[in-house]
């Protein structure tokens, strides 16, 4: 847990840039978008059982339903920015500093996941848009921790409005996957030039399944640092460097297609937590550059006759 405060940390520090904005706590009615009444119940009043608890994998506290919230509210918060931002123009690129809470299900939480932040993120964003602009907002999960998207490719099992890819370890945790719209299972030992191989692969797919009419209107990325080579859960070999690449590779995909994009920071269990701290520090790294090339080309197009 204490590699979101030295993400923070480290931010304050070397990102002095970033505009950090607290996160606030989602509501009941926006959890609600994404997960089951009588779950929300369970987590807000302490009713969760001792089994319950032992999926998530941590016990039950009024700080861990405060988190949990909060978590969620950094997605909401961002995926506004990313779409909306200030003077009705898109900021293109937003983080929460923490999120990517993807083994949550609608009805139970697990995997260290108490509530799925991007599923209720992109229900709400869903339906702020259709109110505002009378059109379906399309939805696309890139989910490249190294643990499968089970709890977000559940939630949107049969939405067509929200596709769901994730590239992760075949072998790793969760043991039985629920079926996204695109997964690549990956083997253990994968390393740089395999795994940008694959990705690009699957992106290519990804566009191929939507044509223009189709086109997503926001992302979320799930930027694991679990892939790496030292993550003690991963099983994966990517180098620092080639997880770089790989978020390039994601967010120029994404601003080549005009996407906005939520970034959220999912997984990362380093032997060495400095090292998760670094990748994660890249990742947004990577998303300001991303931003930057976004807002010079909206200036571009503001300036052109």
């Amino acid at each position: 847990m204490s590699k979101y405060r030295l993400l923070r940390e480290a931010v304050d520090a070397q990102m002095p840039e970033l505009r950090v904005q607290e996160a606030l706590p989602a509501t009941d009615g926006e959890l609600a978008l994404a997960h089951e009444p009588d779950w929300i119940s369970a987590v807000a009043h302490g009713h969760t059982t001792a089994a319950q608890q032992r999926e998530i994998g941590f016990p039950w506290s009024e700080r861990m339903v405060e988190r949990a919230r909060r978590s969620v509210g950094a997605t909401i918060q961002a995926a506004r920015a990313a779409l909306v931002g200030d003077k009705a123009k898109a900021e293109g690129v937003a983080a929460n500093l923490a999120g990517g809470t993807h083994h949550a299900f609608a009805h139970k939480g697990s995997g260290y996941c108490v509530f799925n932040d991007v599923a209720v993120a992109a229900r709400l964003m869903q339906a702020e848009w259709h109110r505002h602009h009378r059109q379906l907002l399309r939805v696309l999960v890139v989910d490249l921790d190294v643990h499968q998207g089970n709890g977000t490719a559940a939630i949107f099992r049969d939405d067509s409005t929200v596709f769901t890819f994730s590239m992760h370890g075949g072998r790793n945790f969760p043991f039985r996957k629920e079926p996204s719209d695109l997964d690549v299972d990956l083997p253990d030992g994968c390393g740089d030039l395999d795994y940008l191989a694959a990705l690009d692969e699957s992106l290519a797919q990804v566009w191929q399944r939507h044509p223009a009419a189709q086109q997503p209107g926001l992302a979320f990325y799930l930027a694991g640092a679990d892939p790496h080579e030292g993550d003690r859960l991963g099983r994966l070999k990517l180098s620092h460097e080639g997880l770089a690449e790989r978020d390039r590779r994601v967010f120029s995909a994404l601003r080549e297609h005009r996407i906005p994009v939520v970034v959220v920071m999912a997984g990362g269990y380093g032997r060495d937590i400095d090292s998760t701290v670094a990748v994660h520090l890249r990742t947004l790294q990577q998303a300001h550059q991303s931003w930057q090339a976004w807002a010079g080309a909206v200036a571009l197009q503001e300036c052109t006759p």
